[in-house]
């Protein structure tokens, strides 16, 4: 379904965009950003030494896995080459926060969000709507017997406490990645970094404090990350609609089809890192994060010029319709949340 109307519509939109010149790298924010994170990390981590023991300290666990969400979010951002005009320096930033400060391996992620964004929601190409313990596609609920797809028919109602165990998820796949993965680039220095983060902090943990609290703090650090971080990247596609496998569409409609941006004031814009501008970054994947909110009134003119549908709604409607979607195809309803788009393809 490509077609040269929308391709050349596109063009014209990154013609404008370039005038605009929203795509200029933003130093001195994205140094500010790091320098302030990193920093209130370390100072985290030194309440930690002079608080001593205390149930207080968990408090301190769940500042620092909002401190390590922000870095995740800025290591999102140098991986899509958005913070310097050298790849080099993108790819090395991102390296040295996924790996040292959040404990996540950067090749693994470079690899499966790559894939996400070059075929968004569709089946069998996009790792994040990949069947596991939900299903996120009516292909995937297909394959689904017994105990499985008995209890999908509510799969909505497990996915936000689900969430609290989503950095648990990033770590182990981070690490079985680098250790047994095939063509990871610098494997070496991934198994430093990861290592050192997850080895040494733990050891720190349990050198400063009680085992049984130590155990805790890390359980909450990495249970706050991982539902910050989830929470902030799956209002942004699950509901919309999923593409087959097999169906080619333009960039521009494939984009923003489906992607759904995230209304809200600073509070949102603050817990979600710039990402409930989705259409903008999937369509401008490489605009800074400042760069944002201009580039999402250009955007949506071009697209109510196109009669391209774009979605947009606040967090709260977001997450209904996530609930509700996941219990849709639970149930293997296949046409629910399916665009005019996809109804054409299939038909």
């Amino acid at each position: 379904m490509h077609d040269e109307r929308y391709t050349e519509a596109y063009h014209q939109l990154a013609a404008e965009v370039n005038e605009a010149d929203l795509m200029r790298r933003r130093y001195g924010f994205y140094w500010a950003m790091m320098l302030f994170w990193m920093l209130s990390a370390v100072v985290i981590l030194v309440g930690v030494i002079l608080l001593g023991d205390t149930w207080f300290q968990l408090i301190l666990a769940a500042l620092l896995g909002l401190c390590m969400a922000q870095l995740g979010f800025l290591g999102h951002e140098a991986a899509h080459q958005e913070m310097f005009e050298s790849r080099r320096w993108n790819d090395w930033t991102a390296r040295v926060l996924a790996g040292l400060f959040t404990g996540l391996s950067y090749g693994w992620w470079v690899d499966k969000h790559g894939r996400h964004h070059a075929n968004p929601n569709k089946e069998r190409s996009d790792p994040d709507v990949g069947a596991g313990v939900l299903s996120f596609t009516p292909e995937g609920t297909d394959g689904r017997t017994g105990f499985l797809s008995r209890i999908g028919r509510f799969q909505g109602f497990f996915f936000i406490p689900l969430l609290l165990f989503e950095g648990f998820s990033l770590h182990i796949d981070s690490v079985k990645t680098i250790l047994v993965g095939k063509n990871v680039t610098h494997r070496w220095t991934e198994i430093l970094f990861v290592g050192i983060r997850i080895v040494g902090f733990l050891a720190f943990l349990f050198l400063v404090l009680p085992p049984l609290m130590a155990a805790a703090f890390a359980a909450v650090q990495v249970a706050v990350f991982g539902f910050l971080l989830g929470g902030a990247f799956t209002p942004n596609h699950i509901g919309m609609p999923t593409v087959p496998h097999d169906a080619k569409i333009d960039f521009l409609r494939r984009q923003v089809r489906m992607s759904r941006n995230v209304r809200g004031g600073p509070l949102v814009h603050f817990f979600m890192g710039g990402l409930e501008y989705q259409v903008e970054h999937h369509l401008f994947p490489k605009a800074p994060r400042p760069s944002l909110p201009a580039l999402q009134k250009i955007v949506r003119r071009h697209c109510a010029a196109n009669d391209i549908p774009y979605e947009e709604a606040t967090l709260s409607q977001s997450f209904r319709t996530i609930l509700a979607y996941l219990n849709q195809v639970g149930h293997m309803n296949r046409d629910l949340y399916t665009c005019p788009l996809v109804r054409e393809y299939r038909g």
